[in-house]
């Protein structure tokens, strides 16, 4: 870790001239207590992701499969089924009910009662309506003269000669206020503005360039050490956590995985063979031939049935009918005039 250093700082030498020797001082120690603190995390963190891995590919995962079967079978099939079988036909049966006892009269009513009803009343307001417009025409006008006359114009001279004159010298007299006002705001604001100079801004500055500053640096060389001493001591523990993982892997495997294996390879490989060779085989072909004896004794017997039926049956009905062959030739031209003919006589009688 050291030498990586060393090779890091020949390698890029202006850059480690710039940090100072503040972040070289600091660095060493600073990796150290990190890689100490770091690597029995590390270690444990790669236990719990084994565990948690090997958790759920024996025990979640099929447990989570069950689950979702038994949901399927108690929860989703028998929603299904009750939707499609009940359900539904029901709503059908409903709608159709609600047709045929509403809608149906509902559509007859509005029809030929309703809209004829309908049909009459807009007859008579429109007649109705014609003439309240022309009375109301007459009243507009009467009321639009007298509002000109009474209204509209003495509004008007008012504002001319009255309204708008003295609108004009209070107009003047707040533009001079304006002025006076913005004038003495002007004053104290510049007096207010050299104050909070003075008094807030240039030692607040004063702190910001010659006190925060240092110690703002100073604390982020530390913080981007800590950093990367962090990152460093987690790729070390994961190396020492990936190098422990396959020495317990190393030593589970010599000491079960291989005398298992040896023991199924060397012993009950040859042990099964031979119960296959000398137990299962001849069973299985006694089995066979077993079961060759009955299907032919049951079909013997199947045959032997099927002909005492048909003896019992020429005794009782006598010999059946011989069937005689269909013709499925298609007819001639000769063949199909006589056929015609024959059908149309037969039609005309």
């Amino acid at each position: 870790m050291c030498m990586v250093d060393l090779e890091k700082a020949s390698g890029a030498g202006p850059q480690r001239d710039a940090e100072g020797c503040l972040a070289v001082a600091i660095r060493l120690p600073v990796r150290i207590v990190v890689l100490v603190l770091v690597v029995p995390v590390r270690m444990v963190w790669d236990a719990l992701v084994v565990a948690g891995r090997f958790l759920r590919d024996t025990v979640l995962r099929p447990v989570g499969r069950a689950l979702a079967w038994l949901g399927l079978a108690v929860f989703v099939w028998p929603l299904v089924g009750l939707w499609r079988y009940v359900v539904v036909p029901l709503a059908r049966g409903v709608g159709w009910l609600g047709r045929v006892l509403l809608v149906v009269p509902a559509v007859w009513l509005y029809r030929w009662v309703l809209t004829p009803v309908g049909h009459g009343i807009a007859w008579l307001c429109a007649r109705a309506g014609a003439g309240f417009v022309g009375v109301g025409r007459g009243l507009y006008a009467a009321l639009v003269w007298l509002g000109r006359y009474l209204v509209v114009v003495p509004a008007v001279w008012l504002y001319r000669w009255v309204l708008t004159p003295v609108g004009h010298g209070i107009a003047w007299c707040g533009r001079q206020v304006a002025r006076g006002v913005r004038l003495v705001l002007t004053g104290v604001g510049f007096v207010l503005y050299w104050t909070v100079r003075v008094l807030l801004v240039l030692p607040a500055l004063a702190v910001w360039r010659w006190v925060l500053t240092p110690v703002g640096r100073v604390l982020a060389v530390v913080g981007r050490e800590v950093a990367d001493a962090a990152g460093h001591a987690w790729r070390i523990a994961g190396h020492l956590s990936r190098a422990v993982g396959r020495f317990l892997g190393t030593v589970l495997r010599w000491t079960v995985a291989e005398p298992a294996r040896w023991v199924y390879r060397s012993v009950l490989t040859p042990v099964g063979h031979a119960v296959r060779d000398t137990v299962v085989r001849p069973l299985a072909e006694a089995g066979r031939s077993v079961g060759r004896a009955t299907r032919q004794a049951l079909a013997s017997a199947r045959l032997t049935a099927r002909q005492a039926r048909a003896d019992v049956r020429r005794m009782l009905f006598g010999e059946p009918a011989e069937r005689r062959p269909v013709d499925r030739r298609e007819p001639s031209a000769a063949e199909a005039r006589t056929l015609g003919s024959s059908t149309t006589a037969l039609t005309k009688d």
